[in-house]
């Protein structure tokens, strides 16, 4: 049995690491058949705290897995194992 598998971007506008990191996880998402979303730090003050040194910052099913580069190779280690617990 496979369990649904999020990968989420947290990032800013305006910064080409975002940039650079959607891209993979577009390609990841898409490849591997999970959902993706990416949530703007500026727009909430507890992300912004949290996260605004490290951005872009990854995350699967809502635990850090990266943050400044993504991985492609680590990330779909990662997507597999979440997926199949």
């Amino acid at each position: 049995m496979t369990a649904p598998v999020t990968i989420t971007l947290l990032g800013k506008p305006g910064c080409h690491l975002c940039d650079e990191a959607r891209e993979v996880i577009v390609r990841v998402a898409e490849e591997m058949g999970a959902d993706w979303e990416e949530h703007d730090i500026t727009q909430s003050p507890e992300l912004l705290r949290r996260y605004w040194e490290q951005i872009p910052v990854t995350l699967v099913n809502g635990v850090q897995h990266d943050f400044w580069r993504v991985d492609e190779a680590r990330l779909r280690e990662a997507v597999a194992k979440a997926r199949h617990g």
